[in-house]
């Protein structure tokens, strides 16, 4: 798949030369897409290409997935505090119209928008040619069409609030408009969802949906029950933050369509978690993209192509025995220091996600893992020592993104149970995600009884919220989801409270210690640390080596977002000044832009 998507937009890219050249002459356009769309090899190739804009160069790959999701109470660039450049205030809720990151023509919300007439244009295809039915090739791929725009749109509406509605293809008439409600927006999407799942099959129901690069029914429920919950929730709208007023997108509407959708997917069997949350992340690493597992869909880069490693891994000072991208790779971002303390001592979650280390430069091309500054540290859920392959390429790792795992529908059944039919609705929806963290020897406790003893809505719906920052940590769905719940600003400022705390070692941080030992295992590569646990104050003596671990300062922990800029009043970034500038005065920023 990675090398066809590729291949793939040569199909497609001639239907939109064709329109963007003669927006009203369909002679030839038309006789095409008959051809085209009426055989299903052939749409393929189209509807593959609808993907190729995730891949282009200031799209997804090196701009939206490495920045957007950055600062929550969980997750931040590890430079938040720099003044070099403008890449903090894209994190700290500062971004400008102008900023030179993103002011390019080129630049993701073109992109999306790209995407987007692609999928119109293959929409029209299949539904005027296609004869798209249940169970049929064609209807498969109208299913996928129909769910890729909604994954285009979703992310534009996340990232900007109200933004213009296109759902066919561009013509004369509609090459500048207005932005539109999201709310009309949320609404189509959840309907072509709704379509969607009926279109498109279960995973490994035939060997079109074998892998997760393609989409399929589990993954479109789920998707559809997000969507849900997002339009259900928080947002900050021009008037200010608040749910929807639109009674189609009431919480009780959306809370029980989400609910619906998730019993869907886990009453049918055909996804699962995986039993080891070490070993879903080391086949992720390793690019197994074998469906009915965990991961639903995810976001494919060819080998040559995406930024995920490249970005997010464990610091790799140097080119040595794990990869050859280069120097200074990954550690772009990582958990904040206080999270790794935030995890019970016996969530197998933990040492998966928060990683205190990098690896050195490499002497005679190994590296050896090093100790990092307390205020710095990475996400393990990246990795280039878990790769099955040595990545050659010095701007790119081909790692996909992971767009939706079978633990959110977990954490969204509960969520929506809770709200819909009350705490012990959602219990079994939580414990079955909390089984997966605990060893059996110690699950009667973390377990049965933490979720047993949730016997209000107000106390399952605050373990839903930090179960979600155990699950999530490092896959900056965060940010959403803490924008729904109305909670933003009040979880940034905790995080601060927190790593105050954590510096100062009082409250629920006194017992941590503030020195570390270690040595290097068999391997001469791996470091045996002790000292991360509360409690391990004791030398441990030869031949550990002792390491001072206590640097955090104010200027560091402020910097999670500006000050003098309140969160809650910049959940959206700005729209980028070429993109206004270029729109025949039909685009405005709101919220004080």
């Amino acid at each position: 798949m990675k090398k066809i998507i590729i291949i793939s937009g040569i199909i497609l890219s001639g239907l939109l030369s064709s329109c963007q050249d003669y927006l009203e002459a369909p002679a030839k356009s038309s006789l095409d897409e008959s051809v085209i769309f009426s055989t299903a090899g052939l749409a393929k190739g189209a509807v593959d290409g609808i993907k190729v804009p995730f891949a282009e160069t200031n799209s997804y790959r090196g701009r939206f997935l490495s920045w957007y999701g950055l600062n929550t109470d969980t997750e931040w660039y590890n430079s938040s505090e720099s003044t070099t450049d403008d890449k903090p205030s894209l994190c700290t809720y500062d971004a400008k119209p102008n900023n030179s990151q993103m002011n390019t023509t080129n630049n993701v919300w073109a992109m999306m928008y790209a995407g987007i007439e692609r999928a119109n244009i293959c929409i029209r295809g299949l539904r005027q040619y296609g004869n798209p039915t249940p169970g049929s090739d064609l209807g498969h791929l109208l299913g996928e069409s129909l769910t890729l725009r909604a994954i285009y749109y979703a992310d534009l509406l996340k990232t900007w609030g109200d933004v213009p509605a296109r759902f066919e293809p561009i013509t004369s008439e509609t090459i500048y408009l207005p932005k539109t409600s999201r709310d009309v927006i949320y609404k189509q999407l959840i309907a072509d969802l709704g379509e969607a799942a009926e279109l498109c099959p279960w995973p490994n129901e035939n060997a079109n949906t074998a892998s997760v690069e393609r989409i399929n029914k589990a993954f479109v429920k789920g998707f559809r029950a997000r969507l849900a919950m997002v339009a259900g929730g928080y947002q900050q709208y021009p008037d200010g933050i608040h749910r929807s007023t639109d009674a189609d997108l009431s919480v009780e509407r959306m809370y029980t369509l989400a609910l619906t959708e998730c019993r869907s997917v886990i009453q049918s069997g055909k996804a699962r978690l995986e039993p080891s949350f070490e070993t879903l992340w080391k086949k992720y690493n390793q690019e197994n993209t074998t469906a009915g597992g965990e991961s639903l869909w995810e976001l494919p880069f060819a080998d040559g192509r995406g930024r995920m490693l490249f970005t997010f891994a464990v610091l790799h000072t140097s080119v040595d025995q794990f990869q050859a991208n280069g120097s200074n790779k990954g550690g772009v971002a990582g958990p904040l220091p206080n999270v790794f303390y935030d995890y019970d001592q016996t969530d197998s979650r933990r040492d998966v996600t928060c990683v205190p280390y990098k690896y050195g430069t490499a002497v005679a091309g190994i590296a050896k893992q090093q100790l990092n500054a307390f205020n710095k540290w990475y996400f393990g859920k990246y990795r280039y020592e878990w790769m099955n392959r040595f990545v050659t390429s010095t701007n790119d790792d081909g790692i996909n993104k992971l767009y939706m795992r079978y633990a959110e529908v977990l954490l969204i059944a509960a969520e929506a149970a809770n709200e819909i039919e009350g705490p012990s609705a959602a219990a079994p929806y939580l414990k079955e995600l909390r089984r997966r963290a605990f060893a059996p020897s110690v699950q009667a406790v973390k377990v049965d009884a933490y979720v047993d003893a949730l016997n209000s809505k107000p106390a399952m719906f605050n373990a839903i919220v930090d179960e979600h920052k155990f699950e999530f940590t490092g896959e900056m769905e965060r940010k959403q989801a803490l924008i729904r719940w109305n909670l933003l600003k009040t979880k940034l400022d905790d995080a601060k409270v927190r790593m105050t705390n954590l510096r100062d070692h009082t409250g629920d941080y006194a017992t941590v210690p503030t020195t570390l030992y270690f040595k290097y295992k068999t391997d001469n590569v791996s470091l045996d640390i002790y000292g991360l646990n509360r409690g391990e104050t004791t030398n441990p003596g030869a031949p550990y080596t002792s390491f001072s671990w206590n640097s955090l300062v104010d200027t560091k922990i402020n910097s999670l977002y500006k000050l003098g800029v309140d969160p809650d009043n910049r959940q959206f970034w700005p729209i980028w000044q070429v993109f206004i500038d270029g729109s025949n005065g039909k685009l405005v920023n709101d919220y004080g832009y």
